[in-house]
């Protein structure tokens, strides 16, 4: 007996051929479970602690992998297994584990590597890519081995309101706890009722068929720019020798073209339809691609038409508003309302011909499962007690009215003094009837009082007004800021507004010792002593300009001399000419101020102007000279000028020097 339980379960079962004695047995289990969907803990888990022995700075309590060197570490940090792992714990998962990472990439690479007969190969992702699709793996996928599956799908029960995927059935000839599961998918409407699940079973075996009939089922995906569709015969081919059982597929064909856009995912039409339409090359492209997609897939189907019409069953997966308009809209050769349309309850991948037969072999076979109700029960309350609660929110503490004015003050007071407002300071304090002492709240540990905050942000302004006018105390200090606000001083005009309060208020006023402000300085000894160092630094500034004005024109020299002395160098053309000017104009203002390069620039242009005027003068005195020359030998008037009349004179007739001592005009 247990010989033949072992050769029942020996190869997986086909659906659509059971051995007979087995489907003579099998009868109905009583105990269906409601929802066979994956059971997801809500909550997250805590991490092992990790040995205080073993840590270190070069390990990663997160992946459990210690480093030998800095550098490996950082290279850790940034790898996908990091990362990885780092999602899986927000999403309160466990992390996996160097070679658990490896074979889920291994296992993503089969699901997204396409098939032979795809009109169009995909581009390679890249490892963000490839990080991102595993993300989006979620659910546990059906072994695809030759194996039984014993508790992929039964390890997933939970309680909840639904129609259970899988039909399950018992059999005295299978081992104890042990069951056979069939998709509901896999029957009709009218089958679907708890009294004739087993008539429909036998009623779709190979051998109650009418001769000459082929039963076959359709199956197609479609999604991000790639088609999958297959016509697969119920009927399986038998190899001559062995008696190996393999896929009759009666027709196939996969199409992809680019439709999504990447790295955004979504195709075009929907981005258009929420934002308008984009007018660059991808857009026009990804837009013209959907478009002749949607042809292909339309005569495909058109060409399937026999086969889809005598198809047993449709099995279409179309996520999306487009995918299914392109599927089920005008001029499609299915219809929506059709009652055969199935979708896969499982999850799917990449929409391949590989993976339309992985569906199909998960569809065809039996499931079996060893797990009972009760040591699911047991299962799901261990796994539930081993989660911990996710820790909750600290509720906001409400804030009395007087905390409320408190952060009233504190605020409008910081904002008064970090923009400098003096008048505006002191009657906020005068209205409010503020201390001159106000400490913030809440606490401001670097700057607890007024006072120190002006010191802090250098606002010697500030720092007067509360000194002199408000009188406030300079020794103030907090247990959390132990320094008086003077050493908080960050310039040294900030600094003497300190020792001028000290010699106004005087030495009585406060103990300023304490208080850390040096010896007093009058106003005016501080605006004098201001007055030396800027003088000081223009006449500095003037040294450092004329040293450098000097360096310049020795290194001009220095490399005139040397084009003199190499041969062939002499001539430029113009352009360098021009190009060397800047570049001695870029050199002479190199590390002069604003103002000392405005000046620079006057000068220049006074220089320049100076220079035009010359040359205008010596073109005049030119030109005359040249004038008086050319018509020496006639001088004359034309006509004896009477007394009393004015002489005209012109071009020909010049002035002469005698008769008109006055300077004309050139050119009249």
């Amino acid at each position: 007996m247990v010989k033949e339980e072992e050769d029942l379960l020996k190869r997986p079962v086909y659906v659509y051929d059971i051995p007979p004695e087995l489907l003579e047995t099998l009868t109905l289990r009583t105990d269906q479970p409601a929802t066979p969907e994956e059971t997801q803990p809500t909550t997250t888990t805590t991490p092992a602690p990790q040995d205080a022995d073993t840590a270190s700075s070069t390990s990663c309590a997160l992946c459990k992998i210690t480093n030998k060197t800095v550098a490996e570490q950082r290279a850790h940090a940034r790898s996908d297994i990091h990362n990885f792992n780092l999602k899986r714990k927000v999403r309160g998962q466990p992390p996996v584990t160097e070679a658990e990472f490896d074979d889920l990439l291994e296992g993503l690479n089969e699901s997204i590597s396409g098939s032979d007969s795809s009109s169009d190969d995909d581009g390679e992702s890249g490892p963000t890519d490839q990080l991102s699709a595993l993300l989006k793996r979620n659910a546990v996928l059906a072994n695809p081995d030759d194996e039984p599956t014993t508790t992929a799908v039964a390890a997933g029960w939970k309680q909840g309101a639904g129609k259970a995927p899988i039909i399950w059935f018992n059999s005295p000839l299978l081992p104890a706890e042990t069951s056979l599961g069939v998709y509901r998918a896999l029957f009709t409407k009218p089958e679907q009722s708890d009294a004739s699940w087993l008539d429909a079973l036998r009623t779709k075996q190979l051998s109650a068929q009418p001769k000459g009939k082929e039963p076959h089922i359709f199956m197609c995906m479609i999604g991000g720019g790639h088609f999958a569709a297959m016509v697969v015969s119920l009927a399986p081919k038998v190899a001559k020798t062995g008696g190996e059982r393999s896929a009759a597929i009666l027709a196939h064909k996969t199409f992809h073209r680019y439709t999504t856009r990447r790295k955004q995912g979504g195709a075009q039409s929907a981005s258009d339809a929420a934002k308008g339409a984009a007018h660059s090359a991808g857009s026009s492209l990804r837009r013209y691609n959907e478009v002749a997609l949607t042809a292909e897939i339309h005569e495909l189907l058109a060409g399937w038409k026999e086969w889809l019409d005598s198809a047993d069953l449709l099995f279409v997966r179309a996520v999306g508003n487009s995918n299914r308009r392109t599927l089920f809209g005008e001029g499609a050769p299915l219809r929506s309302n059709d009652p055969r349309i199935r979708g896969f309850p499982f999850s799917t991948r990449r929409a391949t011909q590989s993976e339309l037969m992985r569906c199909f072999v998960e569809l065809t076979r039996m499931k079996t499962s060893t797990l009972t109700t009760t040591s699911l029960s047991a299962l799901t309350t261990s796994t539930t007690s081993t989660t911990t609660p996710a820790p909750t929110k600290p509720k906001p503490t409400r804030l009395t009215p007087a905390e409320e004015t408190a952060h009233l003050h504190s605020t409008q007071l910081s904002a008064l003094i970090r923009r400098s407002k003096v008048p505006a300071l002191l009657t906020y304090l005068t209205t409010h009837s503020l201390s001159p002492n106000y400490t913030f709240t809440p606490p401001n540990h670097h700057s607890p009082t007024l006072l120190h905050l002006a010191a802090s942000s250098s606002s010697p302004a500030i720092v007067t007004a509360l000194l002199t006018k408000a009188r406030a105390d300079p020794t103030l200090t907090t247990p959390a800021q132990p320094r008086p606000a003077f050493e908080l001083s960050g310039d040294r005009p900030t600094r003497d507004a300190f020792r001028v309060a000290r010699h106004d208020l005087g030495e009585a006023a406060w103990d300023w010792e304490a208080a850390g402000v040096p010896a007093a300085l009058s106003k005016a000894e501080a605006e004098e002593r201001g007055q030396r160092e800027r003088e000081g630094g223009e006449a500095e500034e003037r040294r450092r300009r004329e040293r450098e004005v000097a360096r310049l024109a020795e290194e001009a020299e220095r490399k005139a001399a040397e084009s003199r002395r190499l041969p062939g160098r002499g001539g430029r053309n113009l352009g360098s000419t021009v190009q060397m000017g800047m570049g001695r104009r870029e050199e002479q203002e190199a590390g002069l101020t604003k103002e000392a390069r405005v000046r620079l620039e006057r000068e220049r242009r006074a220089r320049a102007a100076e220079e035009r005027i010359r040359r205008i003068d010596r073109v005049i005195i030119c030109d005359w000279i040249t004038y008086w020359h050319d018509t020496s030998t006639s001088i004359l008037p034309a006509d004896p000028v009477q007394p009393g009349e004015h002489q005209h004179w012109t071009k020909r007739n010049p002035p002469s020097p005698d008769t008109h001592p006055a300077t004309p005009t050139p050119g009249t």
